[in-house]
C-alpha cells in the first residue's frame, strides 16, 4: 500500500468511528434518509475510485450535491 492509500483508509475509518459514536451517544436518534445513504455511498465511491480524477471528483461532487439537497429538504420540512 502506498502512503496516500493508507491516509485515505485512516480517514474512512475515523469518519465511520465518529458516525458510530454520534449514533450511539446522542439521545435523540437521527434517522438518515435514503438520500443521505446514497450521498454517502457516492462520496465513498469517489474516494475509492480516486485514481481516475474525472470519475473520482464526479462521484464526490454528486454525493455532496445530494447531501445538500437532502439538507434543504429537511430544513423545509422542519419549517412547516
Amino acid at each position: 500500500m502506498e502512503a496516500s492509500q493508507i491516509y485515505i483508509l485512516i480517514a474512512i475509518v475515523s469518519l465511520l468511528l465518529i458516525g458510530f459514536l454520534l449514533f450511539f451517544i446522542t439521545k435523540k436518534k437521527p434517522k438518515p434518509t435514503p438520500l443521505t445513504g446514497i450521498a454517502f455511498a457516492f462520496v465513498i465511491a469517489g474516494i475509492l475510485f480516486g485514481d481516475n480524477r474525472i470519475i473520482g471528483y464526479s462521484l464526490m461532487g454528486t454525493g455532496v450535491l445530494l447531501a445538500i439537497i437532502d439538507m434543504i429538504i429537511k430544513l423545509k420540512k422542519k419549517k412547516k
